[in-house]
């Protein structure tokens, strides 16, 4: 069984992703874990640490699960594409209540410095991440190429969640990827 403080951050993941930043409170973190009453305001005293310890935690699963070790040792846009349609796809199904508290973070933590900072540091090993995969398929001006299949990638990613869940993103992404493979 993963450790209590484990459950408490998974837990309060789950809740942030299925009910928003209002349902991430010590109490409901515990009753979804299936933990004593008090457990989670043992390791996180007050709100502003339980959203911190979130943040953290979030961020090390996210590095876990979309290890650089992904980058494609072929270039070209075929394997681009489907590096991109694979991550949108975690991202929109097995990891979708990640993704829905991640957003739900950025909104409620983005005007606090020192909450916000995480996040923003995690969003640059994600851009560094998406620049490799660029450079490695051969685009030649990767940090824009990147940052503009970043943002596609965020509107797909957030129309799957919110609007339609069955949305191939796939004749999308090929688009933009193939268009940027045909600048000059």
């Amino acid at each position: 069984m993963a450790a209590t403080r484990d459950r408490a951050l998974q837990a309060g993941v789950e809740l942030l992703g299925t009910e928003g930043v209002r349902a991430l409170t010590h109490a409901r973190i515990d009753a979804h874990a299936a933990l004593p009453p008090g457990s989670t305001s043992n390791w996180f005293r007050t709100r502003r640490a339980l959203l911190a310890g979130v943040v953290d935690w979030m961020a090390e699963r996210e590095r876990a699960d979309f290890a650089p070790a992904e980058v494609a040792a072929q270039p070209g846009p075929d394997a681009l594409i489907e590096q991109i349609c694979a991550g949108i796809e975690l991202q929109t199904g097995p990891f979708a209540a990640h993704t829905r508290a991640r957003y739900a973070l950025f909104l409620e933590l983005a005007p606090d410095p020192e909450l916000g900072a995480p996040l923003r540091r995690q969003r640059l090993e994600f851009e560094r991440l998406s620049e490799r995969l660029v450079i490695a398929a051969g685009i030649a001006d990767p940090r824009p190429a990147a940052r503009a299949l970043m943002a596609l990638g965020d509107g797909l990613a957030l129309h799957r969640l919110t609007v339609d869940p069955d949305l191939d993103v796939r004749p999308v992404i090929e688009r933009a990827v193939r268009s940027l493979f045909a600048e000059p």
